[in-house]
């Protein structure tokens, strides 16, 4: 699933591509997921120009210039893809077409992304909120959850997902096993750092390397959460827990509290 990084780089290059252009026509083509009908979709958007695109925790939204705001959830497997006349795309869920020729089309081939008019964002702070600070952290991880499950809950923290939370804890020290309240003062407070740090490096990196990227994901350059590395790069072996869909990368280096 597309976190944070990969996120902060499709809006930017969305805009870019897209800005400023009219929205002519907004097609559903596939409404699993989606609560606003046709109607609503194309009362509210069609005819309105696209004023920004920007990112809320690992959501997107597209501000349009009557006011209204959609939402858009990659989910897993959700891919933008850009189009000129025809969209030939059967996993297609979402069609916007745009005054100036290209056009873009959300698929997904597990039919879990969405759309939604006016979303509220969830409850957590975005992880690259100035609040999100030692103190913040230190309320935040007053629970006996393990520390990892803390930084995927996106009613406490909005952005991070499953790679990105390997490369956290592992860049702080910290075994993803951890009991969140048992950890501590020092390394909450470089664990309020690092969240930051590792995030926007790893937006910096995916820019420069993939700067008109609005799909699929860039995780070459990680340090822990990858099948290309056996070890880290400090030398420690990489080992991975089983959790189905979502396994943890770890090293022996981080310590279990």
């Amino acid at each position: 699933m597309p976190e944070l990084p990969d996120i902060e780089v499709f809006t930017r290059n969305l805009k870019k591509m897209f800005g400023g252009k009219t929205l002519s026509r907004i097609k559903l083509v596939n409404n699993k997921n989606i609560k606003d009908s046709q109607k609503d979709l194309s009362k509210a958007l069609e005819g309105q120009k696209l004023k920004d695109v920007y990112r809320s925790g690992k959501e997107m939204r597209f501000l349009f210039s009557n006011g209204k705001v959609l939402g858009l959830h990659l989910m897993l497997t959700g891919d933008l893809i850009p189009f000129q006349e025809q969209n030939e795309r059967k996993s297609t869920k979402v069609e916007f077409y745009f005054n100036g020729g290209t056009n873009l089309a959300l698929t997904d081939r597990f039919k879990a992304a969405f759309i939604k008019l006016d979303p509220e964002d969830k409850e957590g702070i975005d992880a690259l909120d100035p609040k999100l600070n030692y103190s913040f952290l230190k309320k935040a991880l007053n629970r006996k959850a393990a520390i990892k499950n803390v930084l995927l809950d996106q009613n406490v923290i909005r952005g991070i997902g499953n790679a990105y939370s390997d490369e956290i804890l592992w860049q702080t020290g910290i075994s993803p096993f951890s009991k969140a309240e048992a950890i501590p003062d020092e390394k909450i407070n470089e664990l309020a750092k690092n969240i930051k740090k590792v995030l926007k490096k790893a937006t910096t990196k995916i820019y420069n390397s993939h700067p008109d990227l609005i799909h699929g994901e860039v995780r070459d350059f990680l340090d822990i959460h990858t099948k290309k590395k056996e070890k880290s790069p400090t030398g420690a072996k990489i080992r991975v827990a089983d959790r189905g869909m979502l396994n943890t990368y770890y090293t022996d280096e981080q310590v279990l509290y």
